[in-house]
């Protein structure tokens, strides 16, 4: 066997060649096979992200509908309903008559809840959140003596946010401002001769209003008005048929 040198230290055997041809072309076919394997791969990568893109506007076009039904879904956690607020008069310990009243409206499914005058700015603030929310179907609002001036205070106020007032009620108010003309409809008791006068409204005023004159009745006075069993029933009559109002 001949020997052929090729660089010094290093031999090359003729009947060897073929053989190390076959593996170099072995090889190639591998090589081969990686950079097409890589071509397909790149290839399918491409087709994705094509795919990807066509499909991103539909996608995008899902997320906003979801988007809008779960805003609709928040905007309907709040219950729409009547709400009715009823005001006690000069440090709140000569209304609770108030107080019974609220409780029977209650138990009639009606959101109803008795506070103390000085918080009548306040009150006006939750009023138009929980409008704004959609949580008031019907606003009605009760007041007795010096409560009675700050609910038609409250309706003005509220007249400025655009928002009605169904049902007003007054008890003995005294020196009291104009109804405004965002209420629907108001009812006025007062005691003449004795504590109390008729209410006015504003020029322009489109709804109902009534006053009434306890004066002949000698077992309703001033203090006693909002405990009367005959004027609560009146007042929870009322109230009733504003919420059943659709």
């Amino acid at each position: 066997m001949s020997e052929i040198p090729k660089w010094p230290g290093s031999v090359v055997q003729r009947d060897r060649v073929p053989t190390n041809v076959a593996v170099w072309r072995q090889r190639s076919k591998s090589l081969r096979a990686i950079v097409n394997d890589g071509l397909a791969i790149r290839k399918r990568a491409g087709e994705t992200m094509r795919a990807n893109n066509q499909r991103g506007p539909t996608r995008t076009a899902i997320l906003g509908v979801l988007c809008v039904a779960l805003g609709l879904l928040w905007s309907g956690a709040v219950k729409a309903e009547t709400r009715v607020y009823l005001l006690r008069g000069w440090f709140g310990v000569f209304s609770t008559g108030l107080d019974s009243l609220a409780e029977e409206l209650k138990s009639k499914g009606i959101k109803a809840e008795t506070i103390g005058h000085l918080a009548w700015r306040s009150t006006v603030s939750e009023i138009v959140k929980t409008h704004a929310a959609g949580g008031i179907d019907h606003l009605v609002l009760v007041g007795h003596s010096q409560g009675a001036n700050n609910v038609i205070d409250m309706a003005r106020l509220l007249e400025k946010e655009r928002i009605a007032v169904d049902l007003l009620i007054t008890l003995a108010p005294m020196l009291q401002d104009p109804v405004s003309r965002n209420v629907m409809r108001a009812i006025n008791y007062y005691h003449s001769p004795g504590w109390g006068a008729p209410v006015t409204a504003d020029p322009g005023y489109h709804g109902k209003l009534s006053n009434i004159n306890l004066g002949g009745d000698l077992g309703v006075s001033h203090i006693s008005m909002d405990k009367s069993p005959k004027i609560q029933e009146e007042l929870e009559r009322a109230i009733v048929a504003v919420a059943q109002a659709r």
